[in-house]
């Protein structure tokens, strides 16, 4: 199997390459359109600002070269947040695959601290990305914006108030928490993604 790891400068490769290895997946990593055009799987992970990266991406056409992929993709943290619309993290566009904004979230009490980092749990899962992962499942987070809740959320989880932990519209999926850093849940979440099939993708919402 053909797996790419968009390479770019708010990538965080290191981590789920390691993750995909102990998979016994070799990945590619790389910026080259030909590679990510003839992947089996896109996987687009991402740390950093919005901002800074969505001007990387623009300037190397990479914007348009994810918009247009056809295979499973799989975005990671920021990814997923680069996927939407907008993003409140320098106020920039975004990919637009998902028509949803991205907001930072804002402490109600001093109990609760920003960014969100550790553990938390999943619920209200859809989607074969799930496929095998029970309701309240807790996955590794670290993150100061979110993803509203839309029609396309396929996981919720609650930190300050509900946000949408993962999304699903056709071929791209997108998760707010970390796989690669997630234990068992995270190898089997990404297992579960390197099955999905071409043809069996649905927007299962």
């Amino acid at each position: 199997m053909n797996i790419v790891i968009i390479k770019y400068n708010a990538g965080n490769t290191k981590s789920v390459e390691h993750a995909l290895h102990r998979l016994n997946i070799q990945p590619i990593v790389t910026d080259d359109a030909a590679q990510i055009q003839h992947a089996d799987k896109v996987i687009f992970p991402g740390v950093g600002h919005a901002g800074t990266t969505m001007q990387y991406l623009k300037e190397r056409n990479l914007d348009k070269l994810i918009k247009d992929l056809k295979q499973p993709v799989l975005g990671i943290c920021l990814g997923q947040q680069l996927m939407c619309a907008n993003s409140e993290e320098g106020n920039v566009d975004c990919l637009n695959i998902f028509p949803v904004q991205v907001k930072k979230f804002h402490a109600i009490n001093q109990q609760e601290k920003i960014p969100q980092t550790g553990w938390n749990n999943l619920f209200n899962l859809k989607s074969p990305l799930f496929n095998n992962i029970d309701e309240n499942s807790f996955v590794y987070f670290v993150h100061s914006f979110y993803c509203e809740l839309s029609e396309y959320t396929i996981a919720t989880c609650n930190y300050i108030h509900p946000f949408s932990a993962a999304l699903q519209k056709d071929n791209f999926y997108a998760t707010q928490f970390h796989p690669e850093k997630s234990a068992d849940i995270g190898n089997h979440i990404l297992q579960n993604f390197l099955h999905i099939a071409w043809k069996s993708i649905t927007c299962s919402i």
